[in-house]
C-alpha cells in the first residue's frame, strides 16, 4: 500500500531540529517499518504567526497546489497512485489545506496523526486556520491521538468518535539501553567531563528557543538555584536563538552547568549513559519525545505535568510530576531523587521497560498497519 504523507508544519527534512520534526521522521519510519511505501506529499508550509490575510492567501495557494497535486497523481498508473493520505500535526497555525481536497478528489482516506483543535481560537487571528482544521477533524477517517490532552475537542468534531484511535508517542529506542555497560560509560562521559564520580548529574534536552522553552529554562534555574546545598551537575544538551538568555539565567548556578550544545542521537545516548536524572519542567509541552529518549536510557524524569507528559512520564513510577511553571515544587521533586539513589535507579529500570513495552516503534509500527489495513482493507 502506498500512502502520502505530509507535514504542514514543517517537513521531515526540514534542516531546523525540532520536536515536531523528530515525530515526523518517526513516523515515516513506523509506516515504512509496517510495510507502505511512503512518500512526501507535499513541502507546503502551512505555518502562520496570526496575520489573517496571510492564512487567506495561504488558503488559496493550498488549493491551487491540491489541484495540481490530484491532475499529477491522476496522470500515474492507478497502482502508483497512493491509497491513502496521512497528514502529520493539524493545529491552528498549521492547518491542511491540502489532504482534504486530495483525499476526496481521490476517492482515498484521510487520515491524521496529533491534531489539536482549541474553540478559543474559532475567533481572533487565527480563525481562518482554527475552521480549516475544524473542517479537516471533521472530514478525517481516521485520527490518531498523540496526546490525551486533546481528545475532547477533538472528540466533539468528528461524527464518529470511533474514528479517534489513541497510538502512544514512540520512539526507536534501540541503543539507548545501555544498562549492561552503564557503569562504564558514565565514568567515561564523567572523564569526558571533567566531572566528579560521587556528583550526580541531571539531564536537560531541549532547543532554546522564545516562548515555552526558554519558560521552561528560566523555571528550571530558578528551581536549582534551590538546591545549591546539594552536590549536582547540569548536563543540558540543546541550542537555538534564546541561547543568550539561557546561559544568562543559568550563570548564577556558578559553574555547576555544562553546555553540550545541538547533539546528534550518538551524543545523546551518551549523555543519557551517563547522567543519574532527567530533569524539564515542560512549560507548554506536548508530550516531549525527549522525556521517552531519556527513560528508555534508565533515567528517571522530574517533570512538569503539562499536556500529554503524563503519559509519557508515570507518575511515582518511572518519575516525578510538578504543577507547570512551579519552580520551588520543581526543586522539592529533584531533591527527593537527589537524595535517593535507590529511587532513582528503581524508577530509571521502570522507565527503560515502559518505553520498550509502550512507546517502542515496533509497536506503533503494529498498531498503524491494523488501523490502516482496517481502513483500507488492505
Amino acid at each position: 500500500m502506498r500512502v502520502a504523507f505530509y507535514a504542514p508544519l514543517k517537513p521531515a527534512d526540514d534542516p531546523t531540529p525540532s520536536g515536531d520534526r523528530q515525530m515526523a521522521r518517526l513516523l515515516l519510519a513506523a509506516l515504512s517499518c509496517a510495510g507502505y511505501q511512503v512518500e512526501t506529499a507535499s513541502r507546503l508550509r502551512s505555518y502562520d504567526g496570526g496575520d489573517p490575510a496571510s492564512q487567506r492567501r495561504l488558503a488559496r495557494v493550498g488549493s491551487l497546489l491540491a489541484e495540481r497535486l490530484v491532475r499529477r497523481l491522476r496522470r500515474r498508473p492507478e497502482l502508483e497512485r497512493p491509497d491513502v493520505w496521512f497528514t502529520y500535526h493539524l493545529y491552528h497555525k498549521a492547518p491542511d489545506w491540502l489532504g482534504p481536497a486530495v483525499s476526496r478528489a481521490l476517492a482515498i482516506p484521510y487520515v491524521v496523526a496529533e491534531a489539536s483543535h482549541a474553540p478559543k481560537r474559532d475567533t481572533g487571528p487565527w480563525a481562518e486556520g482554527s475552521a480549516a482544521v475544524a473542517r479537516a477533524i471533521a472530514a478525517a477517517d481516521l485520527v490518531f491521538s498523540l496526546n490525551p490532552a486533546d481528545e475532547p475537542c477533538v472528540r466533539r468534531l468528528m461524527a464518529d468518535p470511533r474514528r479517534l484511535v489513541a497510538l502512544a508517542p514512540f520512539i526507536d529506542a534501540a541503543g539507548f539501553d545501555v544498562a549492561a555497560d552503564r557503569h562504564a560509560l558514565r565514568a567515561a562521559f564523567r572523564r569526558r567531563l571533567g566531572i566528579l564520580e560521587e556528583e550526580p548529574l541531571l539531564l536537560t534536552v531541549a532547543m532554546m528557543r522564545p516562548g515555552a522553552k526558554l519558560a521552561s529554562y528560566l523555571c528550571l534555574a530558578e528551581a536549582l538555584a534551590h538546591l545549591r546545598a546539594r552536590r549536582w551537575r547540569l548536563v543540558v544538551a540543546g541550542d537555538g536563538p534564546a541561547r543568550t538568555e539561557v546561559r544568562s539565567a543559568m550563570a548564577p548556578l556558578a559553574g555547576r552547568v555544562v553546555f553540550l550544545g545541538e547533539c546528534d542521537r550518538a551524543a545523546l545516548m551518551e549523555a543519557c549513559a551517563g547522567c543519574d536524572l532527567y530533569a524539564w519542567p515542560a512549560i507548554g509541552e506536548a508530550y516531549g519525545v525527549a522525556f521517552l529518549e531519556a527513560q528508555a536510557g534508565g533515567l528517571a524524569v522530574v517533570a512538569g505535568r503539562a499536556g500529554g507528559v503524563p503519559a509519557v512520564v508515570a507518575e511515582n513510577e518511572t518519575g516525578l510530576l510538578v504543577e507547570e511553571g512551579d519552580a520551588r515544587g520543581f526543586a522539592q521533586a529533584l531533591r527527593q531523587l537527589l537524595d535517593d539513589p535507590g529511587r532513582r535507579r528503581t524508577m530509571g529500570e521502570a522507565a527503560r521497560r515502559r518505553v520498550l513495552r509502550h512507546h517502542d516503534l515496533g509497536g506503533a509500527a503494529v498498531q498503524l498497519r491494523r488501523q490502516l489495513a482496517a481502513l483500507t482493507k488492505g
